[in-house]
């Protein structure tokens, strides 16, 4: 590099950190920058401190010019920037009182503007990882060929990175938490009993788990509900590992796991569940889905529909346009996924011949359930980097903080909610809910 180009770099790296100072005083912020000379704003940093790490000028540069989420998880995921002596959540507690509007009013925009002007014509730098991600977001025309695909995206990345965070039933959907202290082992068991407990599972009962994971419910029902269970996945990774415990348990007479998508499924059962399946289908694809629901449950039978639900309002907006952390989403994380709200998931089971008889909302449960799970893929990074790369891995963490964050701040739901097939007169259910929390 020329005299004259170290003597801009230096300039520009000059203003930055003027630009830090003046924003961490504004916002009274108690964490601290680490640049890419390895100088710390402020100078007296210790070492010990929080802090975001920014490794090269480019970085400010391309957040100047593309300020959005796709820019920021790039950098992320490439270790561009990072954060030094704790994790995305202890930001939180860092976090101004000051509106943005408020902000934008109170900054020097004079500096802010120097700053961008001399940012403006720097490289972008490299690398960025997920750009040659294509789209996958709008692949919901709900056949089992694209279903399959969406699924294998997400699902077969690795038996062995799942069990880094997940717990040892491997149970991957909210856990329910008899107590906020509980461990994710014992909140995961307290899941499956209660959803045994509200399908009302009794010997003899033919169940279906529609996305049956790794088997942990149809394996749980059988095992101390005595039912004879079907589990189907597209997801061959767990279609593999369920085979697996269904035969280490001893549970092949009551229990068959299927490699076929839910419009495949034939016969008639007692009771269905769809735990975390639902976020797949795709909203064009509600009235097929509901609709195979409903045929193939025995008349009076029970449903139980667990999914992650926006608020209508919010629900609303997307459909104009989807917010930037939505289409990261489902561009590197859940291909084809789409949420509705808890409105339309109720009207639709009233449209389609179902009655409703219990919603339960579990969003503090989630925020848990992520959290913990975040934690323990943190705790088993090296692990994780060796089993899928350094590039997954950043992106897993960064996506199981937001999804906690999201559920924390009330940006998103969560709902268990019980319907039966409709019928003329009683539906057979106990008066109260006392039997389930006995």
């Amino acid at each position: 590099m020329s005299a004259l180009a170290n003597a801009a770099a230096a300039r520009r790296l000059d203003t930055f950190k003027r630009l830090l100072v003046h924003i961490r005083d504004l916002l009274s912020l108690d964490f601290g920058f680490v640049l890419w000379d390895g100088a710390t704003v402020p100078a007296d940093l210790q070492s010990s401190a929080l802090a975001i790490v920014l490794a090269d000028e480019g970085v400010v540069a391309a957040m100047l010019r593309r300020p959005n989420a796709d820019t920021l998880l790039n950098l992320w995921v490439a270790a561009r920037i990072d954060i030094r002596n704790g994790a995305i959540f202890d930001f939180l507690a860092h976090q101004p009182n000051l509106r943005t509007k408020d902000i934008r009013g109170r900054i020097d925009k004079r500096l802010a503007l120097t700053t961008a002007l001399k940012f403006l014509f720097v490289p972008r730098g490299g690398p960025w990882p997920l750009e040659n991600i294509r789209d996958h977001g709008a692949h919901r025309d709900g056949s089992a060929g694209t279903n399959k695909e969406n699924v294998h995206y997400h699902y077969d990345l690795s038996n062995a990175f799942y069990a880094l965070f997940l717990d040892p039933e491997m149970v991957y959907s909210c856990a329910y938490f008899r107590d906020w202290n509980n461990d994710l082992a014992t909140a995961q068991r307290n899941k499956l009993e209660m959803i045994c407990r509200k399908l009302r599972l009794k010997p003899g009962d033919r169940l279906l788990d529609i996305g049956c994971g790794w088997g942990a419910l149809v394996c749980h029902a059988a095992k101390h509900f005595g039912v004879n269970a079907v589990g189907v996945t597209l997801a061959e990774e767990q279609f593999s590992y369920a085979q697996d415990k269904v035969s280490r348990l001893g549970l092949e007479d009551k229990v068959t796991i299927e490699l076929r998508d839910y419009s495949q499924i034939e016969g008639e059962f007692d009771k269905i569940a769809s735990v975390g399946m639902f976020e797949h289908v795709g909203v064009a694809n509600y009235p097929a889905y509901f609709k195979t629901i409903n045929q193939r449950l025995k008349p009076g039978g029970l449903y139980l529909h667990h999914s992650i639900a926006l608020r209508s309002a919010a629900y609303e907006r997307p459909r104009r346009k989807k917010s930037r952390a939505a289409v990261a989403i489902g561009r590197y994380i859940f291909p084809g996924g789409e949420l509705d709200h808890l409105g339309m998931s109720i009207g639709n089971l009233e449209r389609y011949g179902f009655e409703v008889h219990d919603v339960e909302g579990w969003r503090e449960h989630y925020a848990r359930t992520t959290r913990l799970w975040h934690d323990n893929l943190a705790a088993n990074r090296a692990a994780a980097e060796r089993e899928i790369g350094t590039v997954k891995t950043r992106l897993w963490v960064a996506y199981l903080a937001a999804s906690s964050i999201g559920f924390a701040r009330n940006s998103v739901g969560i709902f268990q909610t019980l319907a039966s097939k409709r019928v003329r007169g009683s539906s057979g259910l106990a008066p109260t809910r006392e039997e389930l929390y006995r």
